[in-house]
């Protein structure tokens, strides 16, 4: 058996964390070999050479591949294909994007959301918002995957492994790149933090979270919100922590006036450590949270903050 594992690349830069924690994934699959696309992405390769478990990287750099537009990217993975048994990524929105047209390439199902390898044809999945897993046996000859990341540690690092340029075929011309907008921020990203602060509808306002963002900088911290929180206009969409929205696993998620639905916590209850703060004694949060604070977080979240500073 033998895995290609097609790296996350951003703007020429490995996404090293999400990476590795696919790397991690499936390293009992068999020798894993890392395909590394885009523009410029030298320094990526090298990167991902030295994670640990990968034993060859290839290079495919073509300005058709710059933004990991999904038909380019799929008719370059179904040319190095080979004698590959499994095609695995992790579970971003680019992979979700390349992955199923490869599978259409190679006329086979998509494995999405792996949060466990089982055997070489056998993997557990999440359903229904987290709160079943589904065990999915393959029969096809080839398996296409796309790895839940935060159900693995990201791999450790090792000795460079050898780096082999591919060649890159002709863009197929089917889709075109215009812009990304793309949201600045000097705190951590979202996906990959340590510590996330999230506020849910109980913050109450647009202005109200504030209160969440200063706790979150005096802490280093992503911040994060709930979907009720996003629909209310109280945070941007790319905040959203849940089932239709991004998924986390920090080592600390403190979840502020958010009650617990099911869809949120799809998105969180793998966090290492979770401290809920809620007025309401009975919120299904603090089911799942390790520590929970009842009280009211606009007199609550201000102390916490004073002396995390």
């Amino acid at each position: 058996m033998s895995v290609l594992l097609i790296a996350e690349v951003t703007e020429g830069a490995l996404a090293r964390d999400a990476t590795a924690k696919a790397v991690s994934a499936v390293l009992d699959l068999g020798a894993v070999t890392v395909l590394v696309a885009g523009a410029g992405v030298d320094a990526a390769a090298a990167d991902a050479a030295k994670i640990a478990g990968v034993t060859k990287v290839l290079v495919a750099d073509d300005p058709s591949l710059a933004h990991g537009l999904a038909e380019p990217m799929a008719a370059l993975i179904r040319d190095v294909a080979g004698d590959y048994t499994h095609f695995v990524a992790p579970g971003t929105a680019d992979a979700k994007n390349v992955l199923p047209r490869l599978a259409a390439m190679l006329d086979v199902m998509v494995i999405s959301d792996v949060m466990a390898v089982l055997a070489a044809d056998t993997f557990a999945r999440p359903v229904y918002a987290g709160n079943a897993v589904q065990t999915v046996t393959s029969s096809d000859a080839v398996k296409v995957l796309t790895v839940r990341t935060a159900s693995f540690q990201p791999a450790a690092d090792g000795d460079a492994a050898p780096i082999e340029t591919v060649s890159v075929g002709a863009d197929p011309g089917l889709s075109a790149w215009i812009e990304d907008r793309v949201t600045e921020s000097d705190r951590p990203t979202l996906t990959s933090a340590k510590i996330v602060v999230s506020g849910g509808r109980g913050v109450g306002s647009e202005e109200n979270f504030a209160l969440i963002a200063a706790l979150a900088d005096a802490l280093g911290a992503a911040v994060g919100a709930s979907r009720a929180a996003v629909d209310s206009g109280f945070a941007p969409n790319d905040w959203q922590v849940g089932q239709t929205g991004k998924v986390v696993a920090p080592e600390l998620y403190i979840a502020i006036g958010i009650s617990g639905a099911i869809q949120h916590l799809a998105g969180m209850k793998d966090s290492k450590v979770i401290v809920a703060i809620n007025k309401d004694e009975e919120a299904p949060i603090f089911d799942v949270a390790d520590y929970g604070l009842v009280a009211d977080l606009f007199d609550a979240v201000p102390r916490f903050t004073d002396a995390a500073s």
